[in-house]
């Protein structure tokens, strides 16, 4: 049986972004193992089959003997499960997982980043120099053979190339992380006022503080639409909104808080539109899952965004940073129900055809199968 290990920062992204590979991959007779910092689903991964190893991975830390600890410490789990491939997720398991790999001897080394990230996208000399150091690391990865990379849009290709990271044969374009369009499927609109939600993780990366600009344009304007955050703060990114801050938005009655969702198919059925100012990213799963639903989109014109999102098909995309922009864009949805329900249905047409679950899970099995007969 070929082993695989997948080492990603947190469970919860596992269990959000990984886990139907992480099955599938079991069903077609692959050994799974997992390295994370498990706080949540660890019981819940263990009942599937998976072995779990805890790693306590901080994302935010540049301690450097923390993380010189945290790299041996993956050197010793690559070293002792031998497997035949690592898949890893996101910068820090890229970057210590490939130092790991080449140092225990690993043969095979999928990398996968999920947009470019903070550090991509920062501003200031700090994050510049942060920038040229991973980017010389990254060029050092990608030149060993078998080491593979999955990205989510052509655009991050084509940066990682022309920069010279990576070589065009290692890369492996696959559209996100997939939906299930059987549990995110369209339900009829709710009543009125409008309902505008904003699902992700809040940061000022992801748009926040344009999108609660938009909400008070919305409000001299006059109109009712509801304004909703859904999603907790991430302390472990610089771009963090700080629960101070959401709680003074709040008593402002500006946006409406509420919080992390298990049941986000319960929340988009509340929902008249989703909306994402985001300034960069992979492809959003929070934009699949609202297509699927049959929601109309509003996004910044940007890599990933513009992946799921068709302007004028099944929603609108808007420049990055522009609150007045945002605000133009959510008016013409909400003054118009049958243009919403036209969109709604155009979105979920588009998942089906290009970003089911299904399809995802069978591209990364059929990565595995091919890079393991090389």
């Amino acid at each position: 049986m070929p082993k695989i290990i997948f080492f990603v920062t947190e469970d919860w992204y596992f269990y959000s972004h990984r886990l139907p590979i992480a099955r599938a991959a079991i069903k077609a007779g692959f050994k799974v193992s997992l390295l994370t910092n498990v706080k949540t689903y660890g019981d819940l991964f263990r009942s599937q089959g998976i072995k779990v190893i805890d790693i306590p991975l901080q994302r935010r830390s540049v301690n450097p003997v923390r993380e010189i600890k945290t790299i041996f410490k993956v050197i010793n789990v690559y070293r002792s499960e031998r497997p035949d491939i690592v898949h890893q997720v996101a910068m820090k398991p890229v970057l210590y997982g490939s130092i790991a790999a080449f140092i225990a001897g690993i043969p095979r080394v999928i990398n996968a980043l999920a947009g470019m990230g903070y550090l991509f996208i920062a501003k200031g000399f700090k994050a510049g120099i942060m920038r040229r150091v991973v980017s010389c690391l990254l060029k050092l990865i990608f030149r060993r053979k078998r080491v593979y990379l999955i990205l989510q849009n052509p655009e991050d290709s084509q940066i990682l190339v022309s920069s010279g990271i990576a070589r065009r044969n290692q890369i492996c374009l696959i559209k996100g992380s997939g939906v299930d369009v059987t549990m995110f499927a369209p339900a009829p609109e709710p009543p009125e006022p409008v309902v505008v939600i904003l699902p992700a993780r809040l940061l000022y990366d992801k748009g926040v503080a344009e999108f609660v600009d938009a909400a008070r344009i919305l409000i001299r304007k006059n109109y009712k639409a509801r304004c909703v955050l859904v999603g907790d703060p991430d302390p472990e990114n610089p771009a963090v909104v700080l629960p101070e801050q959401i709680r003074q938005w709040q008593e402002e009655k500006v946006v409406e808080f509420w919080g992390f969702q298990a049941d986000m198919p319960a929340v988009l059925a509340k929902a008249h539109i989703v909306c994402l100012p985001s300034y960069r990213e992979g492809l959003p799963k929070a934009l699949l899952e609202a297509a699927a639903c049959g929601k109309p989109i509003v996004a910044t014109d940007v890599p990933g965004c513009r992946e799921i999102v068709r302007e004028g098909l099944n929603g609108f995309l808007v420049p990055a940073r522009n609150s007045a922009a945002l605000a133009e864009a959510l008016i013409k949805l909400i003054d118009n129900k049958g243009l919403r329900l036209q969109m709604g249905s155009c979105g979920r047409k588009i998942v089906l055809d290009e970003f089911s679950e299904q399809k995802v899970v069978l591209e990364t099995l059929t990565l595995y199968q091919r890079i393991l007969a090389e």
